[in-house]
């Protein structure tokens, strides 16, 4: 009866836009210079970047996506249980309770170690279940996998063993989508002299991938068989730098309205820490979006897009609201839209310039923008 009754409160009027129409043209513009036979799985970790995991997910998959790639357990188990059915890489290393989970949900997992892999050698075993699982090889990131001038071991054991299924080796580019791309050659180089051992010794495995968003974009060499793909279908390069594809646009606007307006004389002060003073009559409104939101907890800093209009951040961020300065702004009223991230009649404020006020970059912002702000789903061209 609770949730009955929840589900016909109104909707929150802070939101995060996303246009289903944009991510899937998106999708067509880069898979359609995709060579032929290269598959690309689809990374929609920490709820899609943000931008609502299943939707991503199904949009990917309605795309072709090979693959789906998680880094939790929990995102996995979401996404089953909204029915999809598509081969799920878990990044990252796992308990024993969690590889148990891969078994039973027939989650691909990655073996970054020794110790993992002889982990899950002996679940197989004592389960009589096969597993598959992609091996992760560290060519110089240093952070998960194991050491590409010492990984020929288990890298043998793994093909050689019954309970499990070998189907991919992978690893990560450290910097693939700067101008300098002469440490993301060299991790190229270490790859696939792996590669090259593993050949030599007669092991085939079908799924080699080394290509995140900038290595696709910038490092065609190293495509091999698949390529890992989160931020570009979005509509943001991982990189000021990075090759552009012609018509790319972003998915993701952030929208509130004015909850309050507040007129404020000289000398008066907006918000916490008494950080801004009028020094002339000012028109204040209020926004109900926050830094517990996952705005950025700034002081004076920022804007926002009323009424097609620039309107500065005064005062401080609180938890759940923001003042802006609407002086001079015609026709200002309670309820009005305001753009937070997105475009309104020649006026953009982009994910880019929220990151730089967290003093970040492009995929913080949009995986701070935190679930408490609801998604909603557009398909308008």
């Amino acid at each position: 009866m609770l949730m009955d009754h929840l589900s016909q409160l109104p909707g929150r009027s802070t939101r995060v836009i996303v246009n289903l129409a944009q991510l899937r043209r998106n999708f067509d513009l880069f898979l359609k210079e995709k060579p032929a036979g290269l598959k690309f799985l689809s990374v929609v970790k920490d709820n899609g970047y943000g931008h609502g995991m299943v939707q991503i997910a199904m949009e990917a998959l309605k795309k072709g996506a090979s693959y789906l790639g998680v880094v939790t357990v929990d995102e996995a188990l979401e996404l089953r249980e909204a029915g999809i059915t598509a081969p799920i890489l878990l990044f990252g290393e796992r308990t024993a309770e969690e590889m148990g989970i891969c078994f039973e949900k027939n989650l691909t997992c990655s073996i970054n170690s020794k110790e993992a892999f002889t982990l899950a050698k002996k679940l197989s075993s004592q389960r009589n279940q096969k597993l598959t699982i992609h091996l992760k090889i560290n060519t110089g990131m240093n952070r998960y996998g194991l050491d590409w001038s010492e990984c020929l071991e288990v890298v043998n054991a793994a093909a050689c063993c019954d309970t499990l299924f070998l189907e991919g080796i992978y690893s990560h580019f450290a910097m693939s989508d700067e101008l300098d791309k002469s440490f993301a050659q060299l991790q190229i180089e270490r790859f696939q002299s792996v590669l090259n051992q593993i050949t030599n010794q007669g092991i085939h495995i079908p799924l080699r991938h080394i290509c995140n968003s900038g290595g696709y974009l910038d490092l065609p060499q190293a495509h091999f068989d698949m390529v890992r793909i989160g931020i570009l279908p979005l509509g943001v390069y991982p990189s000021s730098v990075c090759r552009r594809v012609p018509g790319l646009a972003p998915v993701m606007e952030l929208h509130s309205r004015i909850a309050a307006l507040r007129e404020i004389q000289p000398g008066e002060f907006v918000g916490y820490g008494l950080r801004y003073q009028a020094q002339t009559p000012r028109k204040i409104a209020v926004l109900p979006i926050g830094y517990g939101d996952g705005f950025p907890r700034v002081r004076n800093e920022g804007s926002a897009i009323v009424r097609s209009h620039r309107a500065p951040v005064v005062g401080g961020i609180a938890m759940d609201a923001m003042m802006v300065d609407v002086t001079d702004i015609p026709g200002i009223s309670v309820g009005d839209e305001v753009v937070l991230v997105g475009k309104s009649n020649g006026e953009e404020i982009s994910i880019h310039d929220l990151a730089a006020l967290r003093k970040s970059v492009s995929y913080d912002a949009m995986t701070s923008i935190r679930s408490r702000i609801p998604r909603v789903y557009s398909s308008e061209t």
